[in-house]
């Protein structure tokens, strides 16, 4: 261990006591341990003379005296126990005086290079004569070699480590002294502070001092030992010594439960594992319990899953209670993340869940691991990962989790809404969900979560299932909702929260923004209850960057949008009208959705923004009027026969006073270039919406023809062209043969486009191919640009 020491006798040995020239060996001039005495009367090292022996015999030669070179008769050798006893006491002399010098010199005082030879001294002493161990723990050695490691020299630290690792091996009583106070704190320190000798030194004692099983707890309680040692097994480190002592270390201290518990909160899983599956009963369940409790990243779920995932199965399907809630709290523990869940569905962890979930008789879970078991189910099915899902949908399981969610407390109320959730996230078992809700009326029920204030996580639940169930039971939440004014009231506060954008509140945004935009029954609920205005803060406060959220702001605002339009499908309703042109006015909202139309990458936003931007425009022909004018003065002939006074500043297609804010027209708010920008758009239903909203402006009992002229001036006849001959979908197509026919209206323009062949040919395809009224109105545009006879200028009008 000491590369830099030597181990000649004659070197440590000389000058502490008188060495007598018969203790000598002749060959190895090192004083003897075995002395042999040959016929002739000389004395040697047994096994320097035997050596000289077989030199002999290889040489052919008979054996022989090495010093007189006389021949002998044999090679036998007789022990000379006299000169052995005489030089083991000499020995045990010359080491008791070296021990006092060493004594004398082990004090932090004295010169460096005498501390270093009184170190060097014990060590050599111990390596040569076990039993003198005894005499350095009689010498108290220990306790003054530990003093040294006080000492702010690096090498005199480290030839006391060496030192301390040469006195206590395999010596219980040493490891036993060396143990008492702070001494292993002080190694644990050197792991992390010392040189790499130093540390190396440190690591072979921690080691040494491992061997006891009684120190190993000794060792692990110590702050920051086991972390230091596990992080010395997976360091880089170019010592592989130091790697290598700290693995060896470990493993000794495996045989302390309590120090595997630790290894584990540290990441060393290995040997927690290890006993979970080959323990004792007791030691398996002492250790699943425990992993059921540590926190794990994703990757040691994983490596869980891999190693014990089959033995946890096996104990929560058929082990005793206890054994049954350890497993299941591991199982738990590790089933949140998709690499982990999607190994435990591969091993079979699903049918013994659902059973313990479901059944009831002899020896079933008590309700709380009923709540873990649903947890489990939970994290499994919200995983994203694309698994067969039709096990848990068949043979009334649905319709056994609604029963349950009625039936038991809140806890597990969340934990089997989370199944629900991730039932209804996926394509093939939500039809399942929502007939099973449809058929038991469960609706009622699920919409009273939102009112829960107390369970955040229920509450947040219920929304989610909501949410996702919204698609396909728009009406029946409509009623739910229409139903307790407390509930739509909780949703809208729950939108309206005075926080960073959360995963609920795009969830109840959603899920109002997905209920049917004509019940104008619920959207007078939704006006009493303020939500609107709400809405319409959300919505401002986004876009003016003082609301944020960036996980969840794309969902959030879309509801948001989504919800806040249906407002402009009020209009039509005698008793909502005013009340909805009042708001509209009041918030601008026409400016708004102007805007809106313009959030470029969220199609949907688009989308909305322009319907919404329609209903407002159609809503124009009914707000805008004339102004009022004082009324003639006839004072005198000549004034009654004057001409009425010229009215100027009166919209060009409505011809009367407008205003974007007052009667929502399009015209006056610059909306036209920004709807005609979006027939480029890809995504089809942005194209629809604008060219509907565009429609708005060419409507009967509007002036068509000045209509035309401000869609020009925009370039929107060459986009509406280019919809219309691109043929993306029927619906735009119907949408913009409609448009090209009130366009080619205007004899100029009808004759360019007649000489646009694509643009007949569209016209020809959807005269031919189109529904009923699309034909009629390509019919017409083809009369336009004379591709069919206009036959009411050839036959007289019937009466």
């Amino acid at each position: 261990m000491d590369g830099s020491e030597s181990d000649d006798s004659s070197h440590f040995e000389r000058g502490v006591d008188h060495i007598y020239e018969a203790f000598i060996c002749p060959l190895t001039k090192e004083v003897m341990h075995d002395p042999v005495t040959l016929e002739n009367g000389r004395t040697f090292e047994r096994e320097a003379i035997e050596k000289w022996f077989k030199k002999c015999q290889d040489s052919n030669k008979p054996p022989s005296c090495p010093i007189t070179s006389q021949e002998l008769s044999s090679a036998d050798v007789s022990p000379s126990i006299a000169l052995r006893n005489t030089i083991e006491e000499w020995r045990w002399r010359n080491d008791a005086a070296k021990l006092d010098v060493a004594r004398q010199a082990l004090f932090l005082g004295n010169d460096e290079s005498d501390v270093l030879q009184a170190l060097m001294n014990v060590r050599q002493i111990c390596r040569s004569i076990r039993s003198n161990r005894q005499g350095v723990r009689n010498s108290q050695l220990v306790r003054m070699i530990i003093d040294v490691l006080k000492s702010n020299s690096h090498k005199v630290r480290y030839k006391a480590l060496q030192t301390l690792q040469v006195v206590v091996e395999g010596d219980e009583e040493s490891k036993a002294i060396l143990a008492e106070g702070d001494t292993v704190r002080t190694l644990v320190k050197f792991l992390s502070h010392e040189p790499s000798k130093g540390k190396e030194a440190a690591v072979s004692l921690l080691f040494e001092l491992s061997k006891s099983e009684a120190l190993c707890e000794k060792i692990g309680s110590v702050n920051g030992a086991l972390i230091l040692l596990v992080g010395l097994t997976s360091s880089n480190s170019v010592n592989v010594s130091i790697v290598d002592k700290a693995e060896r270390t470990l493993e000794n201290m495996e045989r302390s439960e309590e120090v595997v518990r630790q290894m584990a909160s540290y990441g060393r899983l290995q040997p927690l594992l290890g006993k979970i599956l080959e323990g004792s009963p007791e030691t398996k369940l002492s250790m699943t319990t425990f992993l059921g409790e540590l926190s794990l990243n994703n990757d040691t779920k994983v490596y869980v899953a891999q190693t014990v995932g089959s033995s946890l199965i096996d104990l929560m399907r058929s082990g005793d209670m206890p054994q049954r809630e350890a497993a299941l709290r591991a199982l738990n523990n590790i089933s949140s993340y998709e690499g982990s869940a999607k190994l435990l569905i591969g091993i079979g962890i699903l049918p013994p869940l659902i059973k313990d979930l479901f059944y009831v008789g002899p020896n079933n879970l008590p309700i709380r691991l009923k709540e873990v078991s649903a947890t489990i189910l939970a994290n499994i099915v919200n995983i994203g990962y694309d698994f067969d899902k039709a096990t848990l949908v068949s043979d009334n399981r649905v319709e056994n989790l609604l029963y349950l969610i009625s039936n038991t407390g809140p806890s597990i109320q969340c934990k089997l809404l989370e199944v629900l959730v991730g039932l209804t996230t996926c394509q093939k078992t939500v039809v399942h969900v929502v007939s099973a809700i449809k058929t038991s009326g469960a609706i009622i029920s699920l919409v009273q979560f939102v009112e829960v204030k107390e369970n955040e996580d229920l509450r947040l639940a219920s929304v989610k299932l909501l949410h996702n169930l919204s698609p396909f039971m728009s009406e029946e939440l409509a009623d739910a909702l229409r139903g307790t004014a407390g509930q739509l009231d909780s949703l809208v506060a729950i939108i309206s929260e005075k926080i960073p954008i959360s995963e609920e509140q795009a969830a109840a945004a959603g899920l109002l923004a997905e209920l049917p935009e004509r019940d104008l029954a619920l959207t007078r609920e939704m006006l009493t209850v303020g939500a609107f205005e709400k809405i319409i803060s959300k919505v401002v406060g986004i876009r003016q960057g003082e609301i944020k959220g960036m996980r969840f702001e794309r969902n959030f605002l879309e509801g948001l949008v989504r919800i806040l339009s249906r407002i402009t499908f009020a209009f039509s309703n005698e008793t909502l009208q005013t009340r909805a042109i009042t708001f509209c006015r009041e918030y601008n909202v026409a400016s708004l959705f102007i805007h809106l139309i313009q959030s470029n990458g969220q199609d949907t936003i688009q989308m909305v923004s322009a319907m919404a931007l329609e209903n407002l425009s159609l809503e124009s022909i009914n707000l805008s009027h004339m102004p009022d004018l004082p009324p003639p003065s006839c004072g005198s002939i000549f004034s009654c026969m004057s001409k009425p006074p010229v009215i100027t500043g009166l919209c060009k297609i409505h011809h009367g006073v407008c205003s974007l804010r007052e009667t929502f027209c399009l015209v006056e708010g610059g909306a036209v270039e920004k709807l005609v920008a979006l027939l480029d758009h890809e995504n089809d239903k942005v194209v629809e919406a604008s060219l509907a909203a565009l429609s708005s402006l060419l409507e009967d009992g509007l002036d068509v023809e000045k209509g035309v002229k401000i869609l020009d001036e925009a370039d929107g006849i060459r986009h509406v062209l280019n919809v219309l001959t691109e043929n993306r979908t029927e619906k735009l197509t119907r949408r913009a043969v409609w448009l090209v026919e009130r366009i080619l209206r205007i004899e100029d323009i009808a004759r360019e486009v007649a000489e646009q062949p694509n643009v007949s040919a569209s016209l020809v395809d959807a005269f031919q191919n189109g529904d009923f009224r699309t034909r009629q109105i390509a019919e017409n545009a083809l009369k336009h640009i004379d591709k069919i006879p206009n036959f009411s200028g050839i036959f007289p009008t019937m009466a």
